[in-house]
Parts: C-alpha cells; sequence; structure tokens
C-alpha cells in the first residue's frame, strides 16, 4: 500500500482516502499552548473544565484539528480555506482518528476540496470539517518523486514520531 506522500506524486483523485490517528498527551497540549498562546482554562483547570460541562480539561480544538493538517502537509496540499465544526470534547489519553476524503478536484487549475472526519474510538464525531486547496501539480508531484527516491529527507521529523498511526 503507498503511503500518503508516494499517493500524492501520483496524482491525488477524487475519492482518495487518507487516514491517521494520535492520542494526544498533556505534553501536547502545554506545548501547543505555548505555540499558539492557548491558555484558556478549559485546558488546563478541572474546575473551569466541569464548569462549562466536561468531565476534565480538554485538548484545544485547533491541535485535534491538527490531524488534517498533518494529512495535507503530507500530500503537499496548500490550503486556502479551513472550516472547522467542533462537535464534541477530546480529553487528553483518548485516541481520534482523522478520516481525509478527496471530493473534487479541478484537473485545470489544481483546486481541490476535502471532506474530513475526525472520531473518537467510540465512533462519537469531533470535528468535520470542509478543506479548500491547491493540490500538487505536475512540477510538484516530480518533486515529490525525487524527495523520495532520495528517502524523503524533509519528511525526517513525521517518520520519528511514534504516537501517531497513518495509513491510506
Amino acid at each position: 500500500m503507498a503511503g500518503f506522500r508516494e499517493r500524492a506524486a501520483e496524482g491525488l483523485r477524487v475519492g482518495d482516502t487518507f487516514r491517521t490517528s494520535r492520542t494526544f498527551t498533556e505534553d501536547d497540549v502545554v506545548l501547543f499552548a505555548r505555540i499558539s498562546r492557548d491558555y484558556n482554562p478549559v485546558h488546563f483547570d478541572a474546575r473551569f473544565a466541569e464548569a462549562k460541562s466536561f468531565s476534565a480539561p480538554i485538548c484545544q480544538g485547533l491541535l485535534a484539528a491538527s490531524l488534517a493538517t498533518e494529512i495535507g502537509g503530507q500530500i503537499g496540499w496548500l490550503a486556502s480555506s479551513m472550516n472547522f465544526r467542533f462537535k464534541g470534547p477530546v480529553y487528553v489519553g483518548e485516541t481520534i482518528t482523522c478520516t481525509w476524503v478527496m471530493t473534487a478536484i479541478d484537473q485545470n487549475n489544481g483546486r481541490a476540496r476535502a471532506s474530513v472526519t475526525t472520531t473518537k474510538d467510540d465512533g462519537a464525531t469531533v470535528i468535520e470539517a470542509e478543506i479548500n486547496g491547491i493540490v500538487p501539480g505536475a512540477a510538484e508531484r516530480k518533486i515529490l518523486g525525487q524527495m523520495l527516491s532520495e528517502g524523503d529527507p524533509t519528511n525526517r521529523l513525521a517518520r520519528q514520531r511514534p504516537a501517531a498511526k497513518a495509513e491510506t
């Protein structure tokens, strides 16, 4: 089975589906807060989270949504718009799975649309999204192929991250 980059180098098609899963840790929430400056107490204080009707502090929504950007980055997608609908909380220690489906591609200009759904292991949907962007054209696909033949050195960090499970 070809990986994300290999499929992008071959050329993306309507119906192509990509999945990745991840379990966020307390360290992930803290690191994301440092980068994003999202220090909302709902992510750090159990009392505040409970007052918001959550059973514990929750992960930042955009942290959970970053699974979609992981897939987009792997396939060389250049986003032009992202519409997220947050449907439920993601708690530290829960595994979520993001499923990305290519729903439209304009072969004339490379503009494309994807439908993205992120779910918990029990099947509950936590994020729905529609993402528009530009898929790699012929020149970019050629470079992706060269990168892959070189061992994909620019993607070294993604291959070293043991917490994620990616499947195509």
